[in-house]
């Protein structure tokens, strides 16, 4: 019986890591945690969709949601929610490039090498999540810009077009008509 060099471990080794590296990739996203609401029937977020909306929400909404706990979760469903209602409402070519932005985001290769993030969104840490966002803010390419435009805009449209959020700001609603 023949002996593994050191060289022929290592190579087999970094050979295997690669193998389960690909396979974690091919792996379809599923959705966790409190967005498999079943009171809502989703639209146009998967349940991958769901996690980027909740990870990235509650990052440009740090300061806007609630701070109690059982709140925070409430909210960041509406944020969700409201963010699929967004996406349902706009025209088709746009809801085609917000779901290939989506899929860009939720497949793990390409979610790494674009974000940095190299655990799912559930697992990435806040401050992860904003230097993904800070990055495509001010990226040299219009594409990264365009598409943290696209993920502020969808956020902020579902958390102060909702009623709830009205009061934090301030705002007492639209005046009877």
């Amino acid at each position: 019986m023949a002996r593994l060099t050191r060289r022929e471990l290592i190579h087999t080794g970094l050979g295997g890591l690669a193998l389960l590296a690909l396979g974690r990739c091919a792996r379809p996203g599923t959705a966790t945690g409190p967005f498999q609401d079943p009171g809502y029937a989703y639209r146009a977020l998967t349940g991958g969709d769901r996690e980027i909306a909740a990870a990235v929400g509650a990052v440009m909404l740090a300061g806007a949601l609630p701070s109690d706990a059982a709140a925070h979760g409430v909210a960041l469903v509406q944020v969700v929610r409201g963010v699929d209602v967004a996406i349902a409402g706009l025209p088709p070519y746009a809801r085609e490039e917000i779901g290939q932005l989506f899929g860009m985001l939720r497949f793990p290769l390409t979610r790494a090498l674009t974000t940095g993030i190299w655990s799912s969104w559930t697992d990435a840490s806040s401050s992860a999540v904003d230097g993904f966002l800070s990055r495509w803010r001010f990226s040299n390419f219009d594409l990264l810009r365009s598409g943290y435009q696209a993920l502020h805009q969808l956020v902020m449209a579902s958390w102060y077009g909702n009623g709830a959020s009205w009061t934090r700001i301030g705002y007492a609603g639209p005046p009877p008509l």
